[in-house]
Order: C-alpha cells, then sequence, then structure tokens
C-alpha cells in the first residue's frame, strides 16, 4: 500500500509540473498505480526492466516498488548513450530512486543471463527481440525466481513484436485471459517447479483505458 500511495504521489506531482511548463508527461497514473502495486504486491527483490528507449513510463513505478521491497531495479538500456540521459531524468524525481535503479546497457539477451533469482521482468514490445526459436532457448536460460509464486513476465507495447504467449504456448498451464479494460499489456507467471520437471507459466492479457 504505501508503495502504491508513493507512486500515486510522485505520478500527480510530476503530472502537475509537466503540464505548468508546457513538456510531455513522463509518466501514465494507471500504469504507474498498477505496476507499482503488482511489484510490490509480490514482494519483487529483483526486478529487471529491457527498455527500448531510456526511462519508460514503467521505470518510475518499479523504482518506487523496489525502494519498499528493499529491492533493485536493473534497467537493461541498448545503446550506451540512453544511459546518460536516463540517469538525468531520474534525477527529476525526488524519492531518492538513484538509490535502487541501476542502468546498464548491452544485448539484452545476454545482460540479463548475469541476473538471478528475478521475480519480475519488464520488456518493452518495441524491440526486435529475435524470432520465436531464439526467444525459447532464452526463456530457457533466464534465471527465474525457483521459489514461491515464481517469476511474472510483464510486456507492454503489444501491438509490436511477437507475443510471448505464443513463444511459451507450448509450456503454458492454465488458459489465457483478456481483461476489457483498456489498450495494452501482456502478462506471464512462470513457476519453476522441480529441476526435472518442466517450467510452467500461467498467461492472461490486461489492457488499459487512459
Amino acid at each position: 500500500m504505501k508503495a502504491y500511495l508513493d507512486t500515486l504521489h510522485l505520478c500527480r506531482k510530476h503530472s502537475d509540473e509537466d503540464t505548468s511548463n508546457g513538456s510531455t508527461t513522463l509518466v501514465e497514473p494507471k500504469w504507474m498505480e498498477f505496476i507499482s502495486a503488482l511489484a510490490a504486491g509480490k514482494r519483487a527483490r529483483m526486478m529487471v526492466e529491457i527498455a527500448s528507449e531510456g526511462i519508460s513510463s514503467l521505470t518510475i513505478p518499479l523504482g518506487v516498488a523496489a525502494k519498499h521491497t528493499g529491492g533493485k531495479l536493473i534497467c537493461i538500456l541498448v545503446r550506451q548513450e540512453d544511459i546518460k540521459k536516463s540517469k538525468q531524468r531520474l534525477k527529476v524525481y525526488d524519492s531518492h530512486l538513484e538509490d535502487v535503479i541501476q542502468f546498464v546497457h548491452g544485448n539484452p539477451l545476454e545482460v540479463i543471463m548475469q541476473y538471478k533469482n528475478i521475480d519480475l521482468i519488464v520488456i518493452d514490445g518495441k524491440l526486435p527481440l529475435e524470432n520465436d526459436s531464439h526467444l525459447k532457448i532464452w526463456f530457457k536460460r533466464i534465471h527465474f525466481n525457483p521459489s514461491g509464486d515464481g517469476t511474472i513476465l510483464v510486456r507492454h507495447n503489444t501491438r509490436h513484436g511477437v507475443s510471448f504467449s505464443d513463444v511459451l504456448n507450448g509450456n503454458a498451464e492454465g488458459r489465457s485471459e483478456t481483461l476489457p479494460i483498456g489498450k495494452g499489456l501482456e502478462l506471464i507467471r512462470i513457476r519453476s517447479i522441480t529441476k526435472r520437471e518442466n517450467r510452467r507459466c500461467k498467461r492472461f492479457h490486461v489492457t488499459f483505458e487512459n
């Protein structure tokens, strides 16, 4: 709840500031509330965001959640020059998020392998992440959290690229559900059972209304 309220406060504050300055708002209220509640409710400590253009509208809520869970957010950027810009934009926020958000750059499919027991992964659908066969191999190598309720994978900008639910269809448990509230997130829960059992996942789609 604390993460939710802090996220909502940041959203209102900076939305007002951006509007008064005539600039584009960085964050979107509906996204902030939902993502912060999702990450904090799961008590996620290791979170990874794969972004296409520096800080996204999801970076701040994930950082707020990481602050409250005592965790860390790793933001993987494809371009080196985006790191400096992202750090500068992050300084706009007054919640000490620099302590919990770390920016790194490189090939996302390779960099993410360095992190273990990942609780939450957020991926921008705009990124060209190879083809179906490469993604299947990639998913098998990611160090998902093997305990508790596993790892949650969030994909936004779902109009671009391949659907991860289709990639994981062969290993899916449960059914896919679409909630008629808007315009677009893909959520997948991946749970490792044992070393001898196949990795299982539950898939559902969530969309948002502005």
